[in-house]
Order: C-alpha cells, then sequence, then structure tokens
C-alpha cells in the first residue's frame, strides 16, 4: 500500500497550497535577571508563563536565575523579560568543572554564584589563557609580553 501511496504523490498534478511549518524545538533557556523581591519574581514569572509555548517556568531568586522551558526562541523569552522593566541578559555562567582553567584571568567572576565561573568558550572578549588548549600555548602566554597578567621573572 505505501508504494501504490508514493507513486501516486509523485504523478500528482493537483496544486499543493498547504505550507508545512517548521516546528520549534523543546528548548531550556536560562536568563540571568535582576530580582529584588517577590513581588519582582512574580511580574517576571507572569510575563513569561504568557508566552505560547512555555511548559514551565523555574525561578532561583538567589541566583537572579530564570529558567524556561518549552518550545520558545531564547531571543523573544528574553525581550519579554526586558518588556518588564527588569535588566536581563543570558545566563553567562556554567559550572567550573566545564571551563579548562576555571581560575585564569577572565573566567573567575566574583559576582557569579558559588560553583559557577563565566563561560570563557563561548565569550569573545575572554582571554586566550583561559580557553587555552595545548601545553605550549598556555605556558607560551603565561609568560608573554602581551598578557598584563603574565609572569615577569626578568
Amino acid at each position: 500500500m505505501g508504494v501504490f501511496n508514493h507513486l501516486s504523490d509523485l504523478f500528482d498534478c493537483t496544486l499543493r497550497t498547504k505550507k508545512f511549518k517548521k516546528r520549534k524545538q523543546l528548548q531550556t533557556v536560562e536568563i540571568k535577571v535582576k530580582m529584588d523581591c517577590e513581588g519582582c519574581e512574580r511580574k517576571v514569572k507572569k510575563a513569561v508563563e504568557g508566552m505560547k509555548g512555555v511548559n514551565e517556568v523555574d525561578i532561583e531568586a538567589k541566583q537572579s536565575k530564570v529558567v524556561v522551558i518549552g518550545y520558545v526562541e531564547p531571543r523573544k523569552v528574553l525581550q519579554r523579560i526586558r518588556a518588564t522593566g527588569k535588566k536581563a541578559e543570558f545566563w553567562p555562567y556554567v559550572r567550573y568543572d566545564v571551563v579548562p582553567h576555571p581560575y585564569a584571568p577572565g573566567t573567575y567572576d566574583k559576582k557569579a554564584p558559588p560553583g559557577y565561573v563565566r563561560n570563557v568558550l563561548q565569550d569573545p572578549e575572554a582571554s586566550a589563557l583561559a580557553r587555552a588548549n595545548s601545553m605550549e600555548e598556555r605556558f607560551y602566554m603565561a609568560f608573554s609580553d602581551d598578557n598584563p597578567n603574565s609572569c615577569s621573572i626578568m
């Protein structure tokens, strides 16, 4: 039966006006939002829950973090949160064990929650020493004149 359906689709002369929409994928969006009180949390949660495609909203007040799970675009979630008047950005931190050199200059951030460091793998402004992969590059940058945090033995 499948062969006949395929052949009939090949020789079909009718116009197809039906266009297929590309479905959005289920995503987890993490956003850093400056929230001072419970009223701020409710305001942000209510704004995000009203979006189409949102399945779950989780707010971690101590970390100033909002986690949205659903069929949404990250850029639109960020715009919706900024529309509430809150300062928001995509979550700039990753767990410290993901980064090759978590305590290199440019990686360690005092404002980061415990156990997290700045995501230097995606940040183009991060120091080259934090993103170094080979042993030679790490030693070269540690003693380079271009590196302001380098070791000066001479």
